[in-house]
Parts: C-alpha cells; structure tokens; sequence
C-alpha cells in the first residue's frame, strides 16, 4: 500500500481550530497524485494527452479531528472491479500511533472524449482488469 506523509498548516482549520473537512479531500487528492507519480503516471500529463481520470464518488468517514502541526499519513490502495471501475481505498492516519483520523472510499471513471475508457497504462495505478 501507498503512503505519504505531511504536516497540518495552520491555514487548513476552520475557527475551531480543527481541519476543515473539505481539507481532507485535498489530503486524499494528493496521496492519489503521489501514487500516481510513483508508478510513473502523471495526472496533468495523461490530462494534456485527453485522458481524463475523474472522481465519481467520495465517500468519507470521519473519526478524529486533525489540528495545525499534527502529522498524518495518508494511505492509497487502488484497485478495480472489471474494465470501467476503479478505485481507492484510503485512510488518514495521526501520527505517532496512525489513529485514523480518515476512511475514504474514493470511487474514479476514466473518460476518453466523453467516453468511458480503461487505457492499459492505468494498469499501472489499479492492475489489469480481471
């Protein structure tokens, strides 16, 4: 499984001090791009080609509230169901102890001039279609 760690900023809270929930989509988006990288695939590079990966759904549970200077780690898990659908299973952790702050379930389509698409390069991100 994927992971990449960071820091909260202080600019990410709302007035009670906490991170905005709309934050942690943001988190979630950045470990994806990082994966992504990881295997040699670039969101803005495959997007400049007309290879649109897109996010359908979002599905979030949140359990702990994160706060300026905490560490997480946010995890990605990528697979897919068939040719079309693809995901990501992720989670948010507070570090030292990965307390899950975050579980996500982030569900993508891959578009190819307003198609459904499963170029084989995204075999990369979410392995062959099985």
């Amino acid at each position: 499984m994927f992971s990449v760690e960071m820091t909260v900023r202080d600019y990410e809270c709302d007035q009670q001090g906490i991170v905005n929930n709309a934050v942690y989509l943001n988190y979630l988006q950045h470990a994806r791009h990082e994966f992504g990288r990881s295997v040699g695939l670039d969101w803005l590079e495959l997007t400049a080609r007309g290879v649109n990966l897109v996010l359908r759904r979002a599905e979030l549970d949140y359990f702990q509230s994160l706060r300026p200077g905490d560490r997480v780690r946010i995890t990605a898990r990528p697979f897919r169901k068939g040719k079309f659908r693809f995901y990501f299973e992720q989670e948010i952790l507070l570090l030292p102890d990965e307390i899950p702050a975050v579980k996500a379930l982030m569900t993508a389509a891959c578009v190819i001039d307003g198609k459904p698409a499963a170029p084989a390069e995204l075999d990369r991100w979410f392995g062959p279609v099985s």
